[in-house]
């Protein structure tokens, strides 16, 4: 199964389907199915593709064009010319701020299709039904671009090729200044505009070689610590890949972007750290001593103890179990510790009697 790319006026392409097994060439007329009939255009290219890839609602070749279908096709082209100027005559009696750019007749005359172009919204609706009235078919009138108009148009660039976009461009892609700026181009007006008034589409082609050359390159204008001093960046050259630097006494250099990508990498490169001494210890032994201060620290949290939890908030089961005392002389009763007491504190008991508890004091009386 093929698909055939039919190219119609003002560079109109649409693909078709060789659902028919015709035996088409490349640079041969052809009548396809249209919007209510049929149209006549010209092959440009012809691929191969499976049942899969087609859409089912694709439309049709139907057959070869005659030498007596390319006559009648000449002859609506002439009459083009006067459908234009009728349609002038209507737009001016309502006062419609447009700019008719093209007319296109459908090869069987079932459709005529008037382009035009107008700063905003257009209320055309009194106006199609004056046009169906002389010509006695449908009318279609269709608003587009200024870049459209290029492209129905056709021409040359400044570059000396056909316009991009009416040679292999289908889609069009918004154009910045910003583009024109990062390549360092000039913004004269007659320099970057195309054929349509517009921005040249070219700006784009280029502009992702253009950010990675000068990836790493500082702003124009900015001043860099290099070779051994202060240098602002006056100029980028992309096509010789160098930059021109000027000093703080307005001599310039000119020095390849390579050579200044090697110097602001070397500048910019970190010190090597330099190893602590650990005072001819081993490595382990004082890593040994380090966790040790760590463990000493005031205020450590105890091992086991989770943050933002408090000692005795832990569970009776992490604590040790203690030994329960009634008081009682027994076998497994522990001694008290004694209290040894001083011979002064003997003499003031009276050598003998029971020993004060330590930590309590006992009021004198005079």
């Amino acid at each position: 199964m093929e698909l055939v790319e039919v190219q119609f006026k003002g560079q109109r392409k649409e693909l078709y389907l060789n659902s028919r097994a015709l035996y088409l060439h490349t640079g041969n007329y052809c009548v396809v199915q249209a919007d209510r009939g049929e149209d006549m255009g010209l092959i440009v290219s012809i691929v191969k593709v499976g049942p899969k890839d087609a859409e089912s609602d694709m439309k049709e070749i139907l057959r070869h064009a005659t030498d007596n279908d390319i006559m009648m096709m000449e002859e609506k082209r002439e009459k083009e010319a006067e459908a234009l100027k009728i349609c002038q005559q209507k737009a001016a009696e309502h006062d419609l701020q447009i700019k008719l750019v093209d007319v296109e007749y459908q090869f069987d005359s079932n459709k005529i299709t008037f382009y035009f172009t107008a700063d905003g919204r257009i209320d055309f609706r009194e106006l199609v039904k004056d046009l169906a009235g002389v010509f006695r078919t449908r009318i279609d009138l269709r608003q587009i671009g200024v870049r459209d108009e290029a492209r129905r148009f056709d021409g040359m660039g400044m570059c000396g090729r056909k316009l991009c976009c009416s040679s292999w461009l289908k889609d069009f892609e918004p154009v910045t200044l910003k583009m024109a700026k990062d390549q360092n181009l000039p913004l004269t007006p007659s320099k970057i505009s195309g054929a349509c008034g517009r921005l040249m589409c070219c700006l784009a082609y280029e502009l992702c070689d253009y950010k990675d050359l000068v990836r790493d390159i500082p702003k124009v204008g900015s001043k860099v610590s290099c070779f051994g001093g202060r240098h602002r960046l006056e100029k980028v050259d992309i096509f010789r890949a160098t930059v021109i630097l000027s000093d703080e006494d307005g001599n310039t250099v000119e020095v390849a972007i390579e050579d200044l990508k090697e110097e602001l990498s070397r500048s910019a490169a970190p010190a090597q750290p330099v190893e602590a001494d650990n005072g001819g210890r081993p490595e382990k032994e004082a890593d040994g001593d380090d966790r040790r201060k760590r463990e000493d620290r005031p205020g450590r949290r105890p091992q086991g103890v989770q943050e933002n939890e408090r000692p005795s908030e832990r569970q009776d089961s992490e604590r040790p179990p203690r030994e329960k005392h009634d008081g009682r002389q027994g076998p497994e009763t522990k001694k008290a510790p004694e209290v040894r007491q001083d011979s002064g504190q003997s003499q003031r008991n009276g050598g003998g009697g029971k020993p004060r508890r330590p930590g309590r004091r006992r009021n004198r009386k005079n």
